[in-house]
């Protein structure tokens, strides 16, 4: 029998890797380089799933997934959150004062601004924060550093000079559990359900006021919208949104009825259990 496998951006040691793990501890967890191979690895099938971060409490939204999540053929089909740690880790007997250069990830870099104010670090982007243990522990240079989840220390055998050096003690980054079904399993009745979906307005006055007027009066529960320009022109603007509920709610039924009237372009991009995360914050 073929093993299970999830498709995940990064390298062994990252967050995803480990949301993997924690999750879908009965599949195999595949890294891929770059997001645009993630989704491919799920839609083409050589994955059953892919695990993809979508937004970070400090850093904000992966704006890459926001471009990629609409086109890609794959569907939502559960969020989870991560509480996310980062060290600062270098090669054995380095000291932090002999640090010139750290390097990580962007939204890892984002998200521990204070360790490079506090140090005068200068910031290197890299694709992954586990790759940057990585290639760290390959190519040793006392000069330079690692932002890395904590596991990746000792699996690259580096050592951590400073732990949980993120900006924030709430740190947390949600990620989104994708599949190519098409027609995925519904979440269970009666449990507590959110729908995302994307949307662009037709270009006629009010057009955004009108098209999410059927939420307010519909009692439609509205977590997030946002926008993001599509194409060079930036001509045309989309909206990704999640609500509370099921398409299928009499009440949200009426509000995509109102919106899909001033839209030109509309998708539901999954329909998926909340997690209890949300119950708790």
């Amino acid at each position: 029998m073929t093993e299970r496998c999830i498709a995940y951006q990064g390298e062994p040691g990252s967050n995803s890797d480990m949301m993997c793990r924690e999750h879908f501890a009965d599949y195999l967890p595949h890294p891929y380089p770059t997001f645009e191979a993630a989704f491919e690895a799920a839609r083409s099938g050589r994955c059953e799933l892919a695990m993809i971060p979508l937004e970070n409490s400090i850093a904000g939204r992966v704006a890459d997934v926001h471009h990629l999540l609409p086109r890609s053929g794959l569907k939502i089909i559960g969020e989870r959150y991560m509480r996310i740690r980062f060290d600062l880790m270098a090669n054995p007997g380095v000291k932090i004062s002999d640090i010139k250069v750290v390097a990580s990830h962007m939204m890892a870099l984002a998200q521990c601004r204070s360790l490079f104010r506090e140090h005068g670090f200068l910031a290197e982007t890299v694709g992954d924060t586990a790759g940057a243990a990585r290639a760290l522990a390959a190519h040793p240079d006392p000069t330079r550093g690692a932002l890395a989840p904590p596991g990746a220390a000792a699996l690259y055998g580096l050592e951590t000079l400073a732990a949980g050096v993120e900006d924030a003690g709430d740190n947390t980054t949600r990620f989104v559990v994708l599949t190519a079904d098409r027609d995925p399993p519904a979440p269970p009745e009666g449990a507590s359900c959110m729908t995302s979906f994307v949307f662009q307005v037709k270009n006629v006055p009010a057009a955004l006021y009108k098209a999410l007027g059927g939420f307010a009066t519909n009692g439609v529960n509205m977590t997030k919208l946002e926008s993001y320009a599509e194409g060079a022109a930036f001509a045309a603007t989309m909206f990704y949104a999640e609500v509370v509920g099921r398409p299928e709610d009499a009440n949200l039924k009426r509000a995509f009825d109102e919106l899909e009237f001033f839209t030109r372009r509309f998708e539901i991009l999954g329909v998926y259990e909340a997690a209890p995360w949300r119950a708790g914050r």
